[in-house]
């Protein structure tokens, strides 16, 4: 452990970031990421063979009373008998395909893809020598993020790596409470270790807080996955933003961006809250979206599926026309989409997630050039519907009408998006009318024609002062972009 913070410690004082938020702040988001607009998310491992309630079943488990602890006493028996670490021989991931999986994420329209390197169960899904816990030893046997990089890489996709370590502190301390397998001796690279106390998860000093052993082991393993696997995305969840992980953040920041320099690419850090300062990192709001777009990018994580992260027997899927609506939005606001899907535990991707892949793909594949590489327009958009502005929103239906624009900008044109398609074939955008040019808000160019992604016809189009009237009819669930060309 000494060698290799000495390590790390040498990394940092040599390259052109050291860990101070003011040295931080000279970050600069790349500008694939800008372009990229839409990423997959996974969340695969050890939680993924009960498949039952939510990927927190390893906690939840162990918590007398919850649904989780009644059904793995009905199902598997007495944890004293059959833990969570007794899921692990049970996770073979048999029919795991990475060839597969990346072909379908492009197929998707996705341009980067982050798989859950290490959830809160403390497995780890590469090849590890911090740990025994991983799958190149256990279970599947096999180098699960090196694998799916390759594949990835070889479709031109980007990839980066989820670390939820710092949520292992407590996440198997419920197991302490009645006679489990959790109990002492309880060392460093035990899956279990270091199970403590669940405080109050809101308090930026709860306690018992994260120990100096604790982060320490924390910093080796997120740098050996940046060593190894060098992701170019490094996404963190919730947690991070405790006080007693501040001095350590900032040297994992500073290693990655210095290891990045070296490497001469551009790289992202995900976070949640203020764990890092702002203008240092790119942040992420969990099930939820802006309402306003925003002079930095930003991002949304969301799911296929309501209810969990992980795939678990009768998940609630939300439709595919509604989460292309979101990414719309989304774009609009100079932000991007990391949309999740759970495998099963043999490796196959379910039939509904899928499913729902193949018909955003469908969309962005006509329709994509109105969010790849765009920027925000001078507004983000118009129409009577509300978004609301916090995280857990997503299951929150939005009933967007054909008033209901979305504007980007790329390619040398405005694009408008109509969130939901009009009955009667009839659009009015008004923020495109012949308004008086005195007041700055007000657009004042000339437009010299339309187009309907979806066909590539051109639109017959009338200009007055209330708007930029258009005449297109179609039968489509998703929403209907239309390119303006200007001069």
């Amino acid at each position: 452990m000494k060698e290799r913070l000495e390590a790390i410690e040498k990394v940092i004082a040599q390259g052109p970031y050291s860990d101070t938020w003011e040295s931080l702040s000279a970050y600069r988001v790349p500008e694939w990421y800008r372009d990229a607009k839409f990423g997959i998310f996974i969340h695969w491992g050890v939680y993924s063979v009960p498949a039952y309630d939510n990927e927190w079943y390893p906690r939840n488990m162990y918590m007398p009373g919850s649904k989780a602890y009644e059904h793995h006493i009905a199902t598997y028996g007495p944890h004293k008998a059959f833990g969570y670490k007794d899921f692990i021989p049970l996770f073979r991931a048999e029919k795991f395909d990475p060839d597969a999986w990346a072909a379908l994420f492009e197929r998707a329209g996705a341009k980067y893809v982050v798989p859950v390197a290490e959830h809160h169960d403390g497995f780890q899904m590469y090849k590890s020598d911090i740990s025994h816990f991983n799958a190149f030893e256990m279970g599947p046997h096999r180098d699960v993020l090196g694998e799916l990089k390759a594949s990835c890489e070889a479709r031109g996709l980007t990839v980066g790596a989820s670390s939820h370590r710092i949520e292992h502190w407590f996440f198997m301390g419920h197991g302490r409470d009645f006679d489990s397998d959790i109990h002492e001796p309880l060392v460093r690279g035990d899956l279990y270790w270091p199970a403590m106390p669940e405080g109050d998860f809101d308090n930026l000093f709860s306690v018992p807080a994260p120990t100096d052993e604790f982060m320490e082991d924390w910093l080796v393993r997120t740098c050996e996955l940046v060593d190894n696997y060098r992701p170019r995305i490094l996404y963190f969840d919730w947690w991070i933003e405790h006080s007693a992980a501040k001095p350590w953040i900032r040297k994992l920041a500073a290693y990655y961006y210095n290891r990045a320099a070296e490497w001469g690419v551009g790289v992202v850090i995900h976070y949640k809250h203020d764990a890092f300062l702002f203008g240092c990192a790119v942040p992420d709001v969990e099930r939820g979206q802006f309402a306003d777009v925003k002079p930095y990018v930003w991002q949304t994580d969301t799911a296929v599926a309501l209810n969990s992260w992980c795939h678990t027997e009768g998940n609630e899927y939300r439709k595919a026309s509604d989460l292309v609506r979101d990414l719309v939005d989304i774009v609009s606001k100079n932000g991007c989409l990391l949309l999740n899907i759970g495998p099963r535990a043999d490796g196959t991707i379910p039939e509904e997630d899928a499913a729902i892949l193949n018909e955003i793909g469908d969309w962005m594949r006509v329709n994509g050039e109105a969010l790849y590489g765009a920027r925000p327009w001078r507004r983000y958009g118009e129409g009577p519907t509300q978004i609301a502005e916090a995280r857990f929103t997503d299951g929150i239906k939005k009933a967007f009408t054909s008033q209901d624009f979305r504007f980007t900008a790329a390619n040398g044109a405005m694009y408008a998006i109509a969130l939901a398609r009009s009955d009667d074939g009839r659009y009015c955008i008004h923020a495109l009318g012949d308004q008086d040019p005195g007041k700055p808000t007000n657009f004042h160019g000339i437009i010299t024609g339309v187009t309907a992604l979806e066909t590539g016809e051109a639109v017959p189009f009338e200009r007055d002062a209330e708007g930029l009237r258009l005449t297109y009819r179609t039968d489509t669930d998703m929403p209907v972009a239309f390119r303006i060309d200007m001069d």
